[in-house]
C-alpha cells in the first residue's frame, strides 16, 4: 500500500534527517497507529493519504474521552507534523490539522525533590547490595548521583559513556535530544561515586555491544529505561517520601536547586540542553521569598 511507503519513509526521515532518537521516533509512530486503528476500528475506509478534517475531528473527539489534554495535544502536534511531511513528498495537498486547535493545558510546574529529600534517599540506597558477586548498590549510588548532579535526562543517562568522561577537565560528555552534544559540569563527589563503580564495573563481563557503556546490569548490558525507573521506584518507596518520583524528577530538582542559588537561566538552559530559553522557564516557579531575596542584594535601589 502506498500509505505503508510512506510512513516508512517519514521515519526514514526522522532518523536521517531530523537525527531524532529511536525512543522519539516511537512516539511519532505510535501517533499515526493510533489514527490508523481508529480507522480500522471505526471501519472508516480511507487511508491517511485522503483522510479529511471531519475525519480527523471526530478521531479527536474520541481519544478526547480517555487522554488528558497534554496527551491530545501531543498527539495532534505529532500527526500535523505526519501531514506536513506527506504535503514535502507530495503524498497530499493539504494538511487536515491545519484548522485543528490543540487544547488548552497550562504549564505543568514540574515536581521537585528537596536537597534533604535527596539526601534521605541516597542514604537509604544498601551499599552492600550484591547480585551475582557484583555490588549494584554503588552502581545504584553513582546512578542517582550523576542523575542529580549533571541534571540528565534517563535516555542521556543509559547512553553515557566511559569515554564520555572527562574527569581532569570536570565535565562529561552529554548526548540529547537529536544526537546534539553538550559538556556538563561535574562534581568531584559524583566522580568519586562514578570511579567506584568503574572498579567494579572492571570485573563484569561486559557484552560486546556495551563495552564503553558506563552503567551496567549483572549481564553486562546496558540499562534499559525501565531498570532506572525501578530502580527509583523501589528507593522511594523504602525512603517513605511521599512524592510522585522519576527520573526526571531529578534533573528538575537540579535545575530548580542551582536557579534558587543564583545560576543565571541561559547558564542552566545550556547544561540541561534545552533549545529554548523559554524550556527553561519553567523552572521560575521558586518561591517569591527567594526572588525577594535576590532583588535585595542585587538591585542597585533595593
Amino acid at each position: 500500500m502506498k500509505w505503508l511507503q510512506a510512513i516508512k519513509d517519514y521515519k526514514h526521515y526522522l532518523l536521517i534527517e531530523r537525527g531524532l532518537s529511536r525512543n522519539s521516533i516511537d512516539n511519532y509512530s505510535y501517533d499515526i497507529k493510533k489514527l490508523i486503528n481508529y480507522l480500522e476500528d471505526n471501519t472508516i475506509s480511507v487511508s491517511p493519504l485522503e483522510i479529511d478534517n471531519e475525519v480527523i475531528k471526530q478521531f479527536i473527539y474520541t481519544i478526547s474521552k480517555t487522554i488528558n489534554p497534554r496527551s491530545q495535544s501531543r498527539i495532534i502536534s505529532g500527526l500535523r507534523n505526519f501531514f506536513d511531511y506527506l504535503i514535502f513528498e507530495d503524498y497530499r495537498k493539504d494538511n487536515p490539522l491545519d484548522l485543528i486547535e490543540s487544547p488548552k493545558i497550562g504549564r505543568k510546574l514540574p515536581d521537585t525533590l528537596s536537597v534533604s529529600d535527596i539526601d534521605h534517599l541516597i542514604s537509604q540506597i544498601d551499599l552492600s547490595y550484591q547480585y551475582n558477586s557484583i555490588n549494584l548498590g554503588e552502581r545504584n549510588r553513582a546512578i542517582i548521583e550523576t542523575l542529580y548532579s549533571c541534571g540528565l535526562r534517563v535516555s542521556e543517562l543509559i547512553e553515557l559513556k566511559i569515554s564520555d568522561l572527562f574527569f581532569d577537565e570536570g565535565f562529561i560528555k552529554v548526548t540529547g535530544k537529536g544526537n546534539k552534544q553538550r559538556f556538563v559540569p561535574i562534581g568531584s563527589s559524583t566522580e568519586k561515586y562514578i570511579l567506584i563503580w568503574k572498579s567494579i564495573r572492571s570485573h563484569i563481563n561486559v557484552h560486546p555491544d556495551s563495552k564503553d557503556i558506563l552503567f551496567l546490569n549483572y549481564k553486562g548490558k546496558k540499562l534499559t529505561r525501565a531498570m532506572i525507573f525501578t530502580i527509583i521506584k523501589k528507593l522511594v518507596e523504602k525512603s517513605g517520601i511521599n512524592k510522585t518520583v522519576s527520573p526526571h524528577t531529578f534533573r528538575h530538582s537540579f535545575a530548580t536547586h542551582l536557579l534558587e542559588n543564583g545560576a543565571d537561566l541561559r547558564a542552566i538552559q545550556m547544561m540541561l540542553g534545552h533549545e529554548s530559553i523559554t524550556t527553561t522557564e519553567v523552572y521560575m516557579h521558586v518561591d517569591r521569598s527567594h526572588l525577594s531575596e535576590v532583588l535585595n542584594k542585587f538591585h542597585p535601589r533595593k
